[in-house]
């Protein structure tokens, strides 16, 4: 018998536990707090009131939904579109977190609820970073509205939330961190370095003073291969603007133009 795997208790209980999925977006306390409180002023809501179906291992169609109640939760994004149904066909008030690029991804019911754009990024439990806005069916004067308002209330407990801000290091031409490798690999910059025009480098002196040192490692490099550093830094500058104003305009049909003329 291998007694290791027999005695490996842990790594027995790891395999019963539910695995987080995409869906598993668990929102931290005090951005759900700043959410209930921006919906209860906005629209008069009692807090009592709400409910939270979605939790790990929820059954939202076969939750006990009191009499007027409201729904304001996190649910998952890969149903959204059937929670949304859902919630309109058996008449129960909603207020649900959206991902901000496709809020209006469900065609069939874009005029029946109100879309908020907020987004604002939100940083949920298991570590995923999604810009959100919401959806709802409390607002029966707007089809879409930004809510600028909550967006900073938001990004209020972000900033709260964040650790002290790290400082931000810049080498001369002469250092060249894995940081900036990268870089130019992403952007498609040809860079190289014979081996003669480098040697490892762990710390400035500047740096050794103060006890700190290149992330990572790093080189110093020749002045030829400096020089040409500074080139691909300029390349790669240029092809951030050029990304920046890449931008497709779409023009309308003229029986979409009619459409829009009809709307008053």
């Amino acid at each position: 018998m291998d007694h290791a795997k027999f005695n490996d208790y842990e790594g027995f209980v790891e395999k019963f536990k539910p695995k987080k999925t995409t869906d598993d977006c668990y929102t931290p306390p005090e951005v759900y707090e700043v959410i209930k409180d921006w919906v209860c002023n906005r629209y008069g809501i009692n807090p009592e009131i709400i409910v939270r179906p979605f939790y790990p291992g929820g059954d939202f169609e076969n939750f006990n939904y009191p009499e007027g109640c409201l729904v304001l939760d996190n649910p998952p994004f890969s149903i959204l579109a059937k929670i949304k149904r859902f919630y309109l066909e058996k008449g129960i008030k909603f207020f649900l977190f959206a991902p901000s690029l496709t809020l209006f991804s469900s065609p069939d019911v874009v005029k029946k609820i109100c879309h908020i754009g907020v987004g604002a990024d939100i940083v949920y439990e298991n570590g995923a970073v999604v810009k959100t806005s919401f959806v709802t069916n409390l607002d029966k004067q707007y089809t879409v509205f930004t809510a600028p308002d909550l967006y900073q209330k938001i990004e209020n407990v972000n900033l709260n939330k964040k650790a002290k801000s790290l400082p931000k290091y810049s080498y001369p031409a002469e250092i060249i961190t894995s940081a900036e490798i990268q870089k130019m690999a992403f952007y498609g910059v040809s860079f190289q370095i014979p081996v003669s025009d480098c040697v490892f480098c762990d710390a400035l002196e500047s740096q050794k003073k103060k006890k700190k040192g290149i992330f990572g490692g790093g080189l110093i490099v020749s002045p030829k291969v400096a020089a040409e550093k500074i080139i691909a830094e300029k390349i790669i500058a240029e092809k951030i603007i050029a990304e920046k104003n890449k931008t497709i305009i779409w023009p309308l049909s003229e029986k979409e133009k009619n459409i829009s003329q009809t709307l008053n």
